[in-house]
């Protein structure tokens, strides 16, 4: 995996102080793409332990309240478990700060994709669909267009239906 960029405080993305990762690679290919360098799987920094300890050591911080997760595309990074890992370590040593996800996807096809839901099931939030440049809404709380959806990951996979999650 690689990465463009990870930001100590992001106050932009998802509520509260947060911590963030833009991640590099997506196929989606949206009009209007806010990210179209990040579309490049080759753009940005070769993911490592030092660049993952470094980000651990950003939601460390009692300020943060959470991780955001962007790109470039989230659920495309799976050639090697470098997000999963990183996931899997902040929800175990953070179980209290969330985890918001970006992704092109729709909840319901990620979740059946073995790979990405390896990926899914430890975050809190994911804001999902394809940014739509017809439908671009920049009122919208965390997403660009108003086809995306911010949905409750736990309450969806526990119900079996998607829930979304309040943002105002």
């Amino acid at each position: 995996m690689k990465y463009s960029l990870m930001r100590k405080f992001d106050v932009t993305n998802g509520p509260g102080i947060r911590s963030t990762i833009f991640v590099s690679g997506c196929t989606h290919n949206c009009e209007g793409c806010f990210n179209e360098d990040l579309q490049s799987f080759d753009y940005g920094t070769e993911w490592d332990l030092k660049a993952e300890k470094e980000f651990i050591s950003f939601v460390e911080n009692p300020v943060v309240v959470g991780v955001n997760i962007l790109g470039g595309e989230p659920l495309q990074q799976t050639m090697d478990d470098s997000l999963v890992n990183l996931l899997e370590k902040l929800k175990t040593k953070f179980p209290d700060k969330s985890i918001w996800l970006w992704t092109g996807d729709t909840f319901e096809d990620a979740i059946l994709n073995e790979k990405k839901f390896k990926i899914i099931k430890y975050c809190d939030v994911i804001i999902d669909g394809k940014f739509e440049l017809e439908n671009r809404n920049i009122k919208l709380k965390y997403r660009g267009s108003k086809n995306q959806r911010v949905i409750d990951v736990l309450k969806s996979l526990e119900t079996g239906t998607t829930v979304t999650f309040d943002v105002d």
